[in-house]
């Protein structure tokens, strides 16, 4: 069964994006499946109006609640579990993890909001607020297409290959290893050395290695949230030579230190 992703935008042409690439194949081979609603369409005012001032007094307009109720009522039955996820600058910041969670329901509902904001009644309608970062936009189009997109990727089907969505930044909070392809010399810029090997278990490690130090470098926010593996120990060691700065971190995989191998007590025989 496809996921099916709900819009209601005042601007349906903005999705135009989502026929193409992936998504579009994704469309095509059933795994996906997209219906945008224009709200405007349920404005009961003679020139259609969706906003209004907002009571009070201050500055732009406000949303109004009954086309946008009425575009809710109006949907049809769920096919499976919906969920209703409100466009909003308050929601939680949406993570993979948020991905995750969503990708698991037969339908999504996304309401974008645009102009200044919302009357607040429309929050009934909505199971969750999102929010794609703490910075302005003029609409929760762009940030609903985002979020649409990550989903998308996690559906089963969708990539080709399951290890496809699970390796990438994010999905373990580990950012992506280096990647390269030909030519091996470009400019003098090489490829290293042991991704030409062919020897799989070094390229491996290797790349455990380097998805460490990124992490570790560039986001110290999400290398503070790892778990590592027992095989992480000597990586992570190695890693501590090169960075001296990791020892602050260290307490998080000291307990993984193998213990010292035993010698083996030799027997004397008297003859």
């Amino acid at each position: 069964m496809p996921i099916k992703m709900i819009v209601l935008t005042l601007f349906p042409e903005m999705f135009a994006p989502v026929h193409e690439s992936i998504l579009k194949r994704a469309q095509a081979g059933g795994y996906l499946e997209f219906e945008f609603i224009d709200f405007r369409k349920y404005a009961v005012s003679k020139h259609k109006n969706v906003d209004d001032i907002p009571y009070g007094g201050g500055v732009g307009m406000v949303l109004k609640p009954e086309p946008i109720f009425a575009a809710v009522r109006d949907l049809s039955q769920a096919n499976g579990r919906r969920r209703t996820i409100l466009m909003s600058p308050q929601g939680q910041v949406f993570r993979q993890d948020t991905a995750q969670r969503w990708s698991e329901y037969e339908e999504l509902v996304f309401i974008c909001g645009h102009y200044e904001g919302f009357d607040e009644r429309i929050r009934e309608l909505a199971d969750e607020e999102a929010s794609l970062g703490d910075y302005v936009l003029t609409g929760g189009e762009l940030a609903a297409m985002v979020m649409m997109d990550a989903v998308a990727r996690l559906v089963p089907g969708v990539l080709g290959e399951k290890t496809s969505a699970e390796e990438e930044s994010h999905s373990t909070l580990l950012l992506e290893y280096p990647q390269y392809t030909r030519p091996a010399d470009f400019e003098g810029r090489v490829v290293p050395e042991v991704l030409l090997s062919g020897h799989h278990a070094n390229i491996k490690r290797w790349r455990r290695k380097e998805s460490l130090r990124r992490t570790f470098l560039r986001r110290p926010d999400l290398f503070k949230h790892l778990s590592f593996e027992p095989a992480d120990y000597s990586i992570l060691e190695e890693l501590l030579l090169e960075h001296p700065e990791m020892d602050v971190w260290r307490e998080k995989w000291e307990s993984l230190c193998p213990p010292p191998k035993k010698r083996r007590r030799r027997l004397k025989f008297l003859e």
